[in-house]
């Protein structure tokens, strides 16, 4: 991953292969942004008519190289806009910064050094640029014949960034940039496992990476084998998972911490392949469900970044790991499964599987009376339809905590967007056989499941549920921070949940 260090630098003298300065977009053209003054000095004040003349605009992603003026010992000025001019005496949005430090991270792979004259006014800006650096800059290319750490292209990722205008000496600044990249860190380890084509990311597989990494950071892990499974009554992960000769898992990850007074659990969809089982998906569908385990990537990553940080809180993650294919012994539609909670559920449709597996590890993890349970999940169709490819929906048992996660989850630049559980829905999954079926009505499909969930989460537990079927896998170009494939939408959100509890802000 990219090395990070502050620096109170002058960008003129600074060795390295570019000058990164921001440009804003104002109603008479390109704008340069504070952090830049020395850069536009040495161009006599005329950067912005420059970066005018070649047609840039300041607009979000924008990037525009220019030749470093005379006496610089950077060969290349990069120009990336940052949006929209703020009001006078306001600074620029941290997601702003974020996206324009990771638009230029992307392009100056292949650079050994670059220097980021990006707007900085306190810790935050520092934050912000780095997680911007840390994520634009991300490259999977294990399975390449150029591996080894080297991009699409050949070339690595960039490998040294100096945040200029910072203060190397700030303990705020300098906790900001530690933060920074232990959560990027695992961010990035999340988008690798979502990356990993399923062939070698069983439910097995999975689960001995997450007992590593925990063992690394002091977590304590249990992982519930197949036999373990039948053992304790999970019906739901054992249906899921009955018709692949990759057998299931549930981890259960613990992080705790002796000053710690509140108790959160995390729970993650990991279907580590997804063939829809024998509600068989069709052709054009099934290709990228390797990323149907997205949620439990984001748990995992979320709850090593909260032991990473000392955070003042107990976090318990659990995965529910399972891989839904067709077979002889595969769970079939009409079928009924007594699951870990005691309920039964009838199968309706064998690609609403995630709400069973989910549906035990949210039973488990009800058992320990945590304060508060989210979910994590890339779980219906319906959810990309109403929200799109970039926004997560959250549902929850509690509007208050609905509110709290998503002014997380826009505080920390994931867009994320409310949405309701209306009762009426629930008629739509009685069944005339079991407790409940796992299909209810087509519309509305998203809430059908939210519903669903709800249905096994412990009686006076505050509880959310995030569908991030939209953004956790970018099937497009990159954007800003964000590369194509796996994403680790959620990830900073949990976290910053986190946090928010350690410091007592949870209720």
């Amino acid at each position: 991953m990219t090395a990070l260090t502050l620096s109170t630098a002058a960008a003129p003298g600074l060795r390295a292969d570019a000058i990164v300065i921001g440009v804003a977009k104002a109603a008479k053209g390109p704008v340069v942004a504070p952090g830049a003054e020395a850069v536009d000095k040495a161009y006599d004040g005329r950067l912005a008519a420059v970066l005018d003349t070649l047609g840039a605009s300041g607009a979000e992603g924008e990037v525009t190289k220019v030749p470093a003026p005379a006496g610089f010992k950077a060969p290349l000025v990069v120009a990336v806009g940052l949006g929209g001019e703020p009001e006078a005496d306001a600074s620029f949005d941290p997601e702003a910064l974020r996206k324009a430090a990771g638009a230029a991270a992307r392009a100056l792979t292949g650079a050994k050094k670059a220097a980021f004259a990006l707007p900085v006014t306190d810790a935050g800006d520092v934050g912000a640029i780095a997680e911007g650096v840390l994520l634009g800059a991300y490259s999977f290319d294990t399975y390449k014949d150029n591996g080894g750490g080297k991009a699409k292209n050949g070339k690595a990722p960039l490998a040294d960034a100096v945040l200029l205008g910072a203060k190397p000496r700030d303990a705020a600044q300098q906790g900001a940039l530690a933060r920074a990249v232990a959560v990027c860190e695992e961010l990035n380890r999340a988008r690798d496992l979502i990356n990993m084509p399923p062939n070698d990311l069983t439910p097995e597989a999975f689960a001995a990476i997450a007992s590593s990494a925990g063992k690394q950071h002091g977590l304590k892990v249990q992982v519930l084998d197949e036999k373990a499974l039948v053992k304790g009554g999970y019906g739901g992960i054992l249906g899921v998972g009955g018709g692949s000769a990759a057998t299931p898992r549930l981890v259960k990850l613990s992080y705790t911490h002796s000053k710690a007074d509140k108790h959160l659990a995390f729970v993650g969809k990991g279907i580590t392949y997804d063939s829809g089982g024998i509600s068989l998906k069709p052709a054009g569908h099934n290709e990228t469900m390797k990323c149907d385990m997205s949620g439990a990537a984001a748990v995992f990553a979320a709850v090593v970044a909260a032991a990473r940080l000392g955070l003042e809180v107990n976090v318990t993650g659990w995965l529910a790991l399972a891989e839904n294919m067709p077979s002889g012994t595969a769970v079939r539609p009409g079928d009924v499964l007594r699951m870990y909670s005691g309920k039964t559920v009838e199968v309706l449709n064998t690609d609403a599987e995630g709400r069973l597996v989910l549906a035990d590890a949210l039973w488990a993890a009800s058992q320990e009376a945590p304060d508060a349970i989210v979910d994590v999940a890339t779980l219906t169709g319906a959810m990309m339809l109403a929200l799109g490819s970039r926004t997560f929906g959250i549902m929850a048992n509690d509007d208050a905590f609905r509110t709290t996660v998503h002014e997380a989850a826009e505080e920390v630049g994931e867009p994320a967007w409310p949405m309701p559980l209306p009762e009426h829905l629930r008629k739509g999954m009685e069944s005339p056989t079991a407790d409940i079926a796992n299909m209810g009505e087509r519309m509305g499909g998203g809430l059908v499941a939210g519903l669903f969930l709800r249905e096994f989460v412990g009686e006076g537990i505050t509880w959310a549920h995030l569908d991030i079927a939209g953004p956790a896998f970018n099937e497009g170009g990159p954007f800003g921070y964000t590369p194509k494939g796996g994403t680790g939408t959620a990830v900073r959100t949990l976290v910053r949940l986190a946090e928010l509890t350690a410091a007592g802000d949870l209720g």
